[in-house]
């Protein structure tokens, strides 16, 4: 592993422990060189899905790609990065187990957007209006209004259909 500060491949192991939910493991690194520390993660090499872009492309899924536009969309507000972290690994999970290869890319959309919306209002809207690429205010507007008619499911209630 290189170190960000001076570029040494030589590093320890300070510290290592499993996250929080079991998927991955991670390493607090002190190079070697220069004494810089340096977090990582291990996690288990996942199968390889693809997603079908809406011009018909495909391109292999992208964790770091959907966390970064979780992220955008909760700029400012008050969303951890944590419960991102966890709404991105529960969205992750969810669809290598409902697609064994290839998955479109508006069911991947979609589910962003209903985890965004058990997080952040604001975030849900910000994230729907460059998704469905909102042309005008009239757009934003139909779209909060619709938000104010959904109801938030409760963290306590159970889900009763699939």
């Amino acid at each position: 592993m290189y170190c960000s500060k001076c570029g040494s491949l030589e590093d320890k192991v300070i510290d290592s422990r499993l996250s929080k939910d079991g998927r991955s493991i991670r390493r607090r690194r002190e190079c070697v060189s220069c004494a810089q520390r340096f977090t990582t993660y291990e996690e288990i090499e996942r199968a390889d899905l693809r997603v079908l872009k809406r011009d018909g492309r495909s391109e292999p899924f992208d964790r770091h790609k959907l966390l970064s536009g979780m992220l955008k969309a909760c700029e400012k507000r008050p969303v951890t990065r944590e419960s991102l972290e966890k709404a991105a690994a529960e969205i992750i999970q969810s669809l290598e187990q409902d697609f064994a290869r290839e998955l479109p890319s508006h069911i991947v959309g979609a589910k962003v957007m209903d985890a965004l919306h058990e997080l952040d209002g604001v975030a849900y809207v910000r994230y729907a209006s460059v998704y469905r690429s909102f042309q005008d205010i009239g757009e934003f507007i139909d779209e909060i209004q619709s938000l104010e008619r959904r109801p938030k499911r409760s963290a306590l209630q159970s889900e009763l259909f699939k």
